[in-house]
């Protein structure tokens, strides 16, 4: 059987868009090596503090200018940048509202984050489902967003599921929002636990997650979101996510309830040493569970009393046929149905020529492997293989919804498109 028999692709695709920005933090280097002077970013404020009032307005109205239609609150980032560095970059001052301003804008650098790539999409039901048609869902995606220097932000799509499986993605937002920044104390120095407010809620097109840590500098790359519920019915959002600091990486977890406010903190423990972890939506005989590859090479389960602490771990899925030769990991958090935990998985073969497939947990112990596809649900194909990294199909999450897969993919490391599977058919087909 092969994938065009089980799948049914849509019309969907997301590309990167370069005119999608947004305003970040610019911290400028200290590399004076005359110790005597004051602090670059000091030297910075005091000439725009220096300014007579005449060139301050000129300033102040060209940077507005060159800025306009682009943001909906640009005063409202700069001030708060402004407040951000003072009394931290800068020694503590008093100013005018123009010049706080203008500090915040010399402080402050604009970012295309989806100018390069737009891929490994995640999906789960969102969190408000009304006005949707019975029988019809409302989702949230998540994205790998890829911009200069090949950083890795977090972006969001919403859209709708009808009841014949018919997928449609929301518009998107001209604007992003600057989210507002607060560092959660405990942690590591350069791992803090990280707070952003993205906007209202309204539009989650316009919510974007950059790097803020030292090791997130070089991205937050490919999250895993997963609709948990616990013991006492209370509904979380949480992502693995893979934060990269440009000389190593280390596992993190987000977590939000409305997609408005979310909280970043880093993993600890043995099981964290890897990518590709990711949750399941409720806990397994009292403890929360994850699978993860640690190895390089399989699929492991990992138990845990605590959500940010994992401590040891079970192969459960070792490679076996030739298109996984090379690795095999779980695509995205499992997806729990009345025949066990379905998982997607990525397979590694020749060529490294990356394809996704599916196998079946245990309901009650994950560790037992029920079932998988000797053949991959989905490969490369001509016509969709090349991009920034060719022969690539992956996927960070998928979504069951009735009797059918949901499975949003990345091409390429490039683009993403959505694909449906009778989930009776996918099961049949495993062996």
């Amino acid at each position: 059987m092969t994938d065009d028999d089980l799948l049914t692709h849509m019309s969907i695709l997301l590309q990167p868009d370069p005119k999608r920005v947004v305003i970040r933090p610019f911290d400028p280097a200290e590399d004076d090596p005359d110790t005597s002077l004051p602090r670059r970013a000091q030297r910075i404020a005091d000439r725009v503090l220096g300014l007579k009032p005449d060139e301050l307005a000129a300033e102040r109205q060209r940077v507005s200018a060159s800025l306009a239609g682009r943001y909906t609150d640009l005063e409202g980032i700069f001030t708060r940048r402004f407040r951000d560095v003072n009394g931290t970059a800068i020694k503590s001052c008093e100013t005018t509202a123009d010049q706080a301003r203008l500090i915040g804008a010399y402080f402050s650098e604009e970012y295309a984050f989806e100018a390069a790539a737009l891929f490994n999409p995640s999906i789960v039901l969102h969190p408000n489902q009304e006005g949707v048609a019975a029988g019809a869902a409302r989702f949230v995606l998540s994205l790998r967003a890829v911009g200069e220097g090949q950083v890795s932000s977090v972006t969001f799509r919403t859209g709708v599921i009808a009841p014949d499986g018919t997928i449609t993605v929301d518009p998107v937002s001209p604007y992003a929002m600057t989210p507002h920044i607060e560092f959660i104390p405990g942690g590591e120095p350069d791992d803090p636990g990280v707070r952003l407010v993205c906007g209202t809620g309204d539009d989650l097109s316009e919510a974007v997650i950059f790097p803020v840590t030292l090791s997130q500098r070089h991205g937050i790359e490919d999250v895993r979101l997963v609709r948990f519920i616990d013991d006492d019915e209370k509904v979380s959002y949480y992502g693995t996510y893979t934060a990269f600091s440009g000389g190593g990486t280390r596992l993190g977890l987000l977590r939000t309830t409305d997609f408005i406010t979310f909280e970043l903190n880093a993993l600890r423990g043995d099981a964290t040493i890897n990518k590709g972890m990711a949750l399941f939506p409720r806990r397994i005989g009292g403890k929360y569970a994850m699978l993860g590859r640690q190895d390089h090479e399989n699929i492991w389960l990992s138990l845990s009393d605590d959500l940010y602490h994992w401590q040891g771990r079970t192969k459960i899925v070792a490679p076996r046929y030739p298109w996984e030769f090379v690795q095999i990991g779980n695509g995205g958090s499992p997806i729990e149905i009345e025949e066990g935990w379905l998982v997607i998985t990525h397979g590694v073969g020749p060529m490294r020529n990356y394809c996704l497939g599916v196998c079946l947990l245990d309901r009650k112990d994950p560790t037992k492997l029920l079932a998988r596809m000797e053949t991959p649900l989905l490969r490369p194909n001509p016509q969709e293989r090349y991009g920034y990294v060719p022969n690539v199909t992956y996927t960070c999450g998928a979504l069951v919804m009735g009797r059918t897969l949901i499975l949003p993919y990345a091409l390429a490391d490039s683009f993403t498109k959505f694909a449906t599977v009778p989930l009776d058919k996918l099961l049949a087909s495993m062996a």
